[in-house]
């Protein structure tokens, strides 16, 4: 079992863009985390104190629901999960997607698209909510990497994997 899957979550297209490309250049299953209810540009007017992303990112708790929990991820031993920076770490809904499936044994490497900030804590954060999988940070991923960028960057993961 050396399947590999790029799951990622994509408010606007930015970090889909990036995910398959990703998800070419590393020969992995592509699947989308869409929300029940999608998200506008209302939701995502980070200006709005009252905007839903910005109460969903003030609520540690919040667990945006799932368009689909369908996903055979037992084929998988590496997931690529990608998903763009909101207020300095992953989506809540990137905590739903986690916290409904069993990554036991995998080894997830996360990757961003951000337009100012870094990861941060958040690969520790998330390796909360996975405590049996193995995270690697993968960086940010931002503009329109080329596929030359993105042979290097998977070359850099698997360094980081000792492969």
């Amino acid at each position: 079992m050396d399947k590999k899957l790029v799951a990622y979550f994509s408010a606007t297209g930015t970090t889909k863009r990036v995910a398959q490309k990703l998800a070419d250049v590393t020969t992995a299953d592509l699947y989308e985390i869409c929300p029940q209810n999608p998200y506008s540009s209302d939701d995502l007017n980070w200006m709005d104190k009252k905007s839903r992303s910005t109460i969903e990112m003030k609520d540690p708790s919040a667990r945006p629901e799932l368009a689909s929990r369908e996903l055979e991820l037992e084929v998988y031993s590496t997931i690529y999960l990608g998903f763009p920076i909101w207020w300095y770490t992953a989506p809540a809904i990137i905590r739903t997607f986690l916290e409904s499936h069993d990554f036991s044994g995998k080894t997830i490497i996360v990757f961003a698209t951000s337009g100012g900030s870094g990861l941060g804590n958040t690969v520790k954060d998330l390796s909360v909510m996975a405590k049996d999988a193995v995270f690697i940070e993968g960086g940010l991923l931002n503009g329109d990497p080329s596929t030359d960028q993105l042979v290097q960057w998977v070359e850099q993961i698997k360094i980081k994997l000792g492969e």
